[in-house]
């Protein structure tokens, strides 16, 4: 026998395996991630571009939560300005010439595309075309 020593094995912590484990990443994940993880699925299923993926002067589709909607004047034109967030970044979105718009509020969700610019370093959707999701899907 030989007096070299053994090579020690690397030992691997053990995981949790299969639904358990996800139910421990779920139990130990915040609300927002968890919110953010299921924006995410939503705007692959929809099959849109992440707000994090999309550059200056890319024309897009996302979708996502509406976080905040404001009246902010633009060069003394009322804009309707709200904020979607998909989960991975957030986006501004206006309206020029609107002060208001039936079902733009905070908490719906929707799809809006058209051409990204960027303005102080934010992603802006001016006068996009958008759908409402149906007030069925909010979860």
């Amino acid at each position: 026998m030989s007096a070299e020593p053994r090579p020690e094995k690397s030992v691997k912590p053990v995981r949790p395996a299969g639904r358990f484990r996800r139910m421990i990443e779920r139990l130990s994940t915040s609300q927002e991630e968890l919110h953010s993880a299921e924006l995410q699925e939503d705007a692959e299923a929809a099959g849109c571009t992440r707000i994090c993926d999309s550059h200056d002067r890319q024309i897009v589709k996302v979708t996502g939560t509406l976080r905040t909607v404001t009246l902010r004047p633009r060069a003394g034109v009322p804009a309707l300005e709200a904020e979607l967030f998909d989960g991975s970044a957030g986006l501004d979105v206006v309206w020029l010439g609107r002060r208001s718009i039936v079902g733009i509020e905070p908490g719906r969700r929707m799809i809006a595309s058209g051409r990204i610019a960027m303005s102080h370093g934010r992603r802006v959707l001016f006068n996009p075309k958008y759908e409402l999701r149906p007030l069925g899907q909010e979860h």
